[in-house]
């Protein structure tokens, strides 16, 4: 399978589609570079699993333009078709028969000679480590086996681009984290991912690029780091072990934003090494001594709320901040 940076897998113009009075897409557009991995994320009803429907050629638009793999979406739905794959939301996985005869049956599909079915299922079983299951009735796996076995068999037909509507819904943490190993082994022999999360860190993690679909627009679009960006709320966090210590900083730091339980102050910065240089000379030229220093920049979740802040309540992004504070390994690095 070969492709360069330079092609387009995917690329949209305007795509639109409504169901009735409701709008769910109304003029998307985004490209999708060859062997990267594109992450569509947006609230439950934001209107991803349409835009997958579209660019599968399960729908049709109402307006708008795609080429898919180099093909025109409207005018050659067939070639299209030859060059993806899909999985869906809810597992294709028949739970009644093996493994290895879900597998068969989508060679099968894809009118391989049987010889060369039975390679393609035996290699693509051993790749996703079910090998040793594969003569069991699915319905003794776990969730993330089948989830595995789905991507498996959307694979018999070598498609050069997969579409992956929320894969790891429902999984365990380790399940989770195996099928983004999954996904990065796929994009490294050259597969183009397009890939629909509710899971912040799951884009983070994977995605090259990341557009963010609300109110059927695309709010934004860009690398995580590009999106991170264009959130304020970066800080500097003072935790003091003394409250005398505390009392000083909250004094003379009148910027900042102090929590008296927690003994903490929080000092708006951009998390620059500059920033950081003038509130660590701060506290060395006043005296005053922090038990320890964190610096936060905005991630995903920050992205996503002031993104799609109609559709968050305040009490959820609470929510999701408490959480964050939980796996500060991820957001924060803590200085000592």
């Amino acid at each position: 399978m070969t492709t360069t940076n330079h092609e387009l897998a995917i690329a949209a113009t305007g795509l639109r589609k409504s169901y009735g009075d409701k709008v769910v897409l109304d003029g998307v557009d985004f490209q999708v570079p060859a062997g990267t991995v594109f992450s569509l994320l947006g609230p439950n009803g934001a209107g991803k699993t349409t835009a997958v429907g579209i660019l599968s050629t399960l729908l049709s638009a109402d307006g708008g333009r795609a080429r898919v793999a180099g093909h025109d979406l409207a005018g050659e739905a067939q070639a299209v078709r030859a060059a993806i794959g899909v999985t869906g939301q809810f597992s294709a996985v028949d739970q009644l028969i093996t493994g290895e005869e879900n597998m068969l049956l989508m060679a099968d599909l894809h009118h391989l000679p049987r010889a060369e079915g039975r390679r393609v299922a035996a290699d693509l079983l051993e790749r996703f480590g079910l090998a040793e299951v594969a003569r069991k009735p699915a319905a003794t796996y776990s969730g993330g086996m089948r989830r595995r076995l789905d991507i498996a068999m959307t694979l018999v037909g070598d498609p050069r681009i997969i579409f992956l509507d929320e894969p790891t819904t429902g999984l365990d943490p380790r399940s989770r984290h195996t099928m983004w190993q999954v996904v990065r082994e796929l994009v490294a022999d050259g597969t183009t991912v397009f890939l629909t999360t509710q899971y912040l860190e799951e884009a983070d993690q994977l995605a090259d690029r990341i557009a963010v679909l609300h109110g059927g627009r695309i709010a934004a679009q860009g690398s995580a780091a590009e999106l991170k960006r264009l959130v304020p709320g970066g800080h500097v966090r003072l935790r003091f072990a003394d409250p005398a210590a505390y009392r000083s900083a909250a004094l003379a730091l009148r910027e900042a934003t102090g929590d008296d339980e927690a003994l903490t102050l929080q000092i708006p910065s951009d998390g620059s090494q500059r920033e950081l240089r003038a509130v660590l000379d701060w506290l060395d030229s006043a005296g005053i001594e922090a038990d320890e220093l964190t610096v936060h920049t905005p991630d995903l979740d920050d992205v996503f709320f002031a993104l799609t802040g109609a559709d968050a309540p305040a009490r959820t992004a609470q929510t999701a901040r408490t959480a964050r504070t939980a796996r500060t390994a991820q957001t924060e690095e803590t200085v000592r």
